[in-house]
């Protein structure tokens, strides 16, 4: 199958433009584009992926953990029997591996019996984090591409793997046909310069991307992060960085394979028999780099969204919160404040691999060191800490370091998510502050939505542990405030200029059966930015499993604007602002918009969740900056919800909208992403369960 739709590259601030497919940009490919190539299926010959594409994909592996529970029914329900191909799903259980109820301890078990039954991989609560255990499994190969459902498999990319997430019903139908729909996002590239002095680390790179880049710079992109710097990095750091690329707002952060990927393979491949990882495979991946050296990296002619650029020499230990990853300050102007701490936290996918552990075990070490008395949580502080895998703990165990945490006072939790995600011991209390090495900082996202999170790398939640207020390790082992200098972060941004492309056939698009060529109807104008899922379907509803279509209709929005039920009609175009549908994973945000009939929303851009959860249910949701400016521009007092008196015809085969006005004159045109054959079979099934159903009743 093939999932392609092109989009328009037409500047934001255009009011009028006509689209040609000879708009789009020519050149080579990014790194991104070259994988998502390998794993797309049926491209037509000569098919180049590029970013904007709706491509089918058979990725390497799927990964999912607590939640294979939900992914089960889904399976299920949609008449699947057997896994297409047993060794691409992955399964590792993770998140709530402290809850030793007897419901929990079933549903691990069903999970554990559904893998065995279906003969693929599976790893126990106590093995370690998904991520590092893919990761260290070598599930997450350099070169493939990866997803999971989970928001931090952009981690993947650390070792050059695309790792990107998808939502439950992907994964479902990932499991029955091996393949599901991504849309090849646009491609950001972040040149890292120069190299971290002692005592930064790849924690600090990516806290300070995220702040100094706060205004959704790449939001729905994808990162590949180049330049000098970044080949100075440590595989752990690029996995670090990588990881929160999701805070970022990313749909993936991908490294290039270099000497330093594979250096790190060797050593992974001398620690004993592995059936991926071993000295055969390693050579392998060694040979493959070495003969086509062209095929992991970008072309030199690549054409990139933007490019932002970081300095490394000019950073400095950062902090960011709190309750925030978009706010973060140098550890040296933060430390004067000595902001007290109650709860300690180091562990997590992005932060509590060997490295990590050593770095912090090395604190504690110059504490004695320089005290010449054994190094003891401050009073009134609370530490945890877990080893993302039990690999990394038996590797932290035999170096010692494991225990110069746990003497030092840190109590030990199993590998695993915890305290991260709220669950276990350890949580937040109202009033309490806490500093952690983990990835997300949102309020109430560790306990009580009373309490307040700092997120900073693992020897300055060490050396905070031990003082009891968020301090560098210098001061820890001084004793006494002895802050790193604070100095100006050098960074920026370049526009890129689009080279001129090559015409394009634009007469190739076919219609299947059912699938209408043009939509038209009335276009709604519904001008907020950021409209999130619970205004699109207010989350009192979510949970409530008896709610009919004609309720959905009469509550769509109803949290937004409640006068927008009653004035839209069947077969309007909706057309919304940027980032549409941002907020939770609800599935109703999606439905409940088709309830009230309308099958096309068009917006400057929207939340990926959103629109994997609207395709996959028959909803059309299409990007068009140039419609919306154009739209804001035309209507500058829109109400929430706008009868604009605008006809729109929408060719969506041909990838062309007209807006005409009440006499029928021609007001605007501009172009759309043009909508292949594969996502027209998602949309006439009404949605991607029901293609699968077909699909799976044609090969039986």
């Amino acid at each position: 199958m093939s999932f392609r739709l092109l989009v328009a590259a037409a500047a934001a601030q255009a009011r009028r433009r006509t689209y040609s497919q000879a708009a789009r940009c020519s050149g080579g490919q990014t790194l991104v584009e070259k994988i998502a190539q390998r794993h797309a299926v049926d491209l037509a010959e000569g098919e180049v992926v590029r970013s904007g594409d709706f491509i089918g994909i058979r990725p390497h592996h799927i990964m999912t953990h607590d939640n294979t529970g939900a992914v089960i029914p889904k399976f299920s329900s949609i008449g699947a029997r057997r896994l297409a191909d047993a060794r691409q799903p992955v399964f590792a259980l993770d998140h709530d591996i402290q809850n030793t109820s007897a419901k929990n301890q079933a549903k691990y078990a069903g999970i554990e019996a559904f893998a065995k039954t279906h003969g693929s991989k599976f790893y126990p609560a106590g093995r370690g984090i998904a991520h590092q255990v893919l990761v260290e499994e070598g599930h997450a190969w350099p070169g493939t591409m990866v997803v999971g459902s989970d928001s931090h498999s952009n981690m993947y990319g650390g070792v050059g793997c695309l790792g990107t997430p998808v939502v439950r019903t992907d994964a479902a139908a990932i499991w029955a046909t091996t393949q599901t729909w991504w849309q090849a996002p646009p491609v950001a590239r972040v040149e890292l310069r120069g190299e971290l002095a002692p005592g930064v680390v790849g924690k600090d790179v990516i806290v300070a991307l995220c702040a100094l880049f706060a205004n959704d710079e790449v939001l729905n992109h994808a990162v590949e992060f180049v330049g000098d710097g970044a080949s100075r990095l440590p595989v752990e750091d690029r996995l670090a960085i990588a990881n929160m690329t999701t805070e970022w707002g990313a749909l993936a952060g991908l490294f290039a394979v270099d000497d330093v990927t594979l250096r790190w393979y060797d050593e992974r491949a001398e620690r004993g028999p592995h059936a991926i990882v071993n000295p055969d495979t390693v050579a392998k991946l060694r040979q493959d780099v070495a003969a086509d050296p062209s095929r992991w990296t970008a072309d030199s002619d690549a054409v990139y969204a933007k490019t932002l650029w970081l300095d490394l020499s000019s950073l400095t230990p950062h902090v960011a919160g709190p309750d925030s990853v978009k706010i973060a300050q140098p550890l040296g102007e933060l430390e004067p404040r000595q902001v007290n701490i109650n709860k300690a936290y180091l562990l997590s996918c992005v932060n509590s691999r060997q490295k990590d552990l050593r770095e912090a075990a090395d604190v504690v070490r110059g504490v004695q060191k320089a005290r010449g008395v054994p190094a003891k949580v401050a009073p009134g502080v609370a530490w945890y800490v877990a080893a993302a895998s039990s690999q990394v703990l038996a590797d932290a165990r035999a170096s010692g370091d494991w225990q110069v945490l746990v003497d030092a006072g840190a109590t030990p939790l199993p590998p695993g998510c915890g305290p991260c995600i709220g669950l276990g011991v350890g949580l937040l209390e109202d009033g309490e502050v806490g500093i952690s090495a983990t990835n997300r900082n949102y309020k109430g996202r560790m306990g009580s939505k009373a309490a307040h999170t700092y997120l900073s790398s693992p020897a300055v939640v060490a050396a905070s542990a031990l003082q009891g207020y968020i301090c560098s390790p210098e001061t820890a082992i001084a004793g006494a405030s002895h802050p790193p200098s604070a100095r100006p972060v050098l960074y920026g941004s370049e526009v890129h200029k689009a080279k001129p492309a090559a015409a394009v056939s634009t007469d190739s698009a076919s219609t299947i059966s059912g699938f209408p060529q043009s939509l038209s109807g009335r276009l709604i104008f519904l001008p907020a930015d950021n409209l999130n899922t619970d205004g699109i379907y207010p989350g009192k509803y979510t949970y409530q499993d008896d709610i009919s279509r004609e309720q959905m209709r009469s509550i769509v929005m109803e949290n937004y604007d409640p006068e927008f039920a009653r004035l839209v009609r069947a077969d309007d175009i909706v057309v919304a602002g940027s980032n549409f549908g941002t907020g939770s994973s609800r599935e109703q945000a999606a439905t409940a918009i088709l309830a009230a009939g309308v099958r096309l929303v068009i917006c400057a851009s929207a939340s990926e969740t959103f629109k994997r959860n609207a395709v996959n249910n028959g909803l059309l949701v299409l990007e068009s900056p140039v419609l919306v400016a154009w739209l804001r521009a035309a209507f500058p007092d829109a109400p929430l919800t706008a009868v604009t008196g605008l006809g729109a015809v929408a060719d969506l085969v041909g990838g062309k909208l007209a807006l005409t006005d009440a006499k029928g004159a021609l007001a605007f045109e501009t172009g759309l992403p043009k909508v292949g054959k594969a996502a027209q079979e998602i949309i006439v099934a009404g949605g991607l369960e029901n293609w699968v159903r077909r699909r799976m009743a044609a090969e039986s």
